[in-house]
């Protein structure tokens, strides 16, 4: 390829056919060649050299020349020259001390080795373009669905043809119980593109949520245009499915746009997926109603939020209850992704069971340490005073408004009560101590002594330990490992913090140990 004899015009096309059949810029090419017939020159004029090579893009005419400084005395003959033996080469430009001059050199005739050294170059900074140029193209294909070829079956994960690369579809991405055979044409939706030393990775899945949200981009004109938002998704692959859909356009019905005339949009994707069930919800604002649709076929009683734990109670009655969760809990497990909540579902007996047991022990909490009768007890939880905080709390008025508790009982509930806290608090710092609770975790603002216990029986017992946590270990959230959600019980999730509390809690103590 690079010999002598070598047309200086077929070098240019050479250049040309090489970009085109590489899809390579044609500058790289070149590039790579001046790169060659300089390691080239190097070995036969010497390594000590500086040498420069030019290919001349529109000639391809090919300048080999030296780089010398020019200096008072020369030191290193290999890349210095004195002024006077610079005129010699350069006899029309005012020449000075510090600048460089170029001396040109002969063309040289590739041996054997020189010629195989030079192709090696070319030939490995072609193929690094190449890869760079199959990253950038299918780096802007993240988060799309490709079709390919199945090429072969390794280990259970399947080796997709995309045309100028290929793609792999692991085990735990594939719909289960699905049969894929080489040469089938395939469709997944591209999660991940990974570039590495030894080329890039396109991670392929047909098990993932958005491949199921592509397909009904694909399919759905109005979700394509915009019209139709999906709000999202939860996937059980292969099984079921549900999709959350919202429509800009009052006068457009998101779940009949996406259901199609005779559920065809929907059964073509439901095809695709191997007969998947999939639930399409309209979305709304009113989260009672979108949790009460989310959980259809079931009917639901009440739905209670917690918000800042982002978690929902929803009471049913025993009829509805299979319903609600579904086979082997699916049904719940997809509404809770779906919404995003964490779930728990009662039947109306449970929940009353549930009130009961609740009003049973703040009853007894009030008898055992205010000393008072179970009648005053339950009179006292029935009317909203549920701990002994909130008697402490409050005022005498507050208490003697209750029919049958007079002001001089309702003064001594509040004495009882400040007498109980402190007595509390004394037993509580004693366990502090014992425990080995650092100060400055202690006076940490907003952390009560309850939530001291715990930490320290958990063995975090230092600030520095407590700055370290996240929210998610303080207050419980979820994990999704292989498309599960996972439960993650927080330390002080029976505190009942907000996000936001725990966040603020641990920010303060970052704020003090990483000052």
């Amino acid at each position: 390829m690079l010999n002598r004899g070598l047309d200086k015009l077929e070098l240019l096309r050479i250049v040309e056919a090489v970009a085109n059949e590489k899809s390579i810029d044609k500058e790289l090419v070149i590039g790579s060649m001046e790169s060659a017939i300089q390691k080239a020159a190097l070995t036969k004029f010497g390594n000590d050299n500086e040498i420069e090579v030019i290919i001349d893009r529109e000639s391809g005419e090919i300048k080999i020349q030296k780089i010398l400084l020019i200096v008072e005395q020369v030191e290193d003959p290999a890349r210095e020259i004195s002024i006077e033996e610079a005129k010699k080469i350069n006899k029309k430009d005012q020449l000075k001390i510090g600048e460089k001059i170029y001396e040109e050199l002969p063309q040289i005739d590739f041996g054997r080795i020189a010629a195989q050294s030079a192709k090696q170059v070319i030939s490995s900074r072609v193929r690094e373009a190449e890869k760079n140029r199959q990253y950038e193209d299918f780096i802007d294909k993240q988060g799309q669905i490709l079709s390919g070829i199945i090429k072969r079956l390794e280990y259970g994960n399947v080796i997709v043809d995309l045309g100028k690369a290929e793609g792999v579809i692991k085990k735990d991405e594939l719909i289960p119980r699905e049969i894929l055979k080489t040469g089938d044409r395939v469709k997944a939706y591209c999660y991940e593109v990974k570039k590495e030393i030894k080329g890039h990775q396109i991670f392929l899945s047909r098990a993932h949520p958005q491949f199921l949200a592509r397909l009904f981009f694909q399919e759905v004109p109005e979700i394509y245009e915009g019209t139709i938002e999906i709000k999202s998704v939860a996937r059980d692959p292969g099984s079921r499915a549900k999709i959350c859909v919202h429509s800009q356009d009052s006068s457009i019905d998101p779940v009949g746009a996406c259901v199609g005339m005779r559920g065809s949009r929907v059964q073509t994707i439901v095809n695709e997926l191997h007969g998947e069930k999939i639930d399409i919800i309209k979305w709304t604002e009113d989260l009672p109603t979108l949790i009460s649709e989310s959980l259809s076929p079931a009917e639901i009683q009440r739905v209670l939020i917690d918000q800042d734990n982002k978690r929902i109670d929803i009471i049913l009655t025993e009829e509805n209850l299979s319903k609600a969760i579904g086979r082997r809990g699916q049904n719940v497990r997809l509404a809770s992704k779906l919404t995003n909540y964490e779930i728990d579902i009662l039947t109306d007996k449970e929940d009353s069971e549930r009130r009961q047991a609740e009003f049973k022990d703040r009853t007894e909490t009030l008898i055992k340490n205010l000393e008072v009768d179970e009648t005053l007890g339950q009179l006292l939880v029935s009317e909203g005073f549920v701990s002994i905080e909130e008697i402490a709390n409050s005022k005498p008025e507050d208490i003697s408004k209750i029919d049958a508790i007079d002001a001089e009982t309702a003064e001594e509930l509040i004495n009882r009560s400040k007498e109980n806290l402190i007595k509390e608090r004394e037993a509580v710092a004693q366990k502090l101590k014992e425990l080995g609770v650092e100060e400055k975790l202690i006076d940490l603002k907003g952390m009560t002594q309850g939530m001291l216990v715990i930490l320290g029986q958990k063995n975090i017992k230092k600030l520095s330990d407590f700055a370290d946590l996240s929210s998610d270990e303080l207050i419980g959230g979820f994990d999704e490992i292989k498309g599960k959600k996972i439960r993650i019980e927080g330390y002080l999730e029976e505190f009942s913090l907000s996000r936001k509390e725990a966040d603020e809690l641990i920010m303060a103590a970052r704020e003090i140990v990483y000052k």
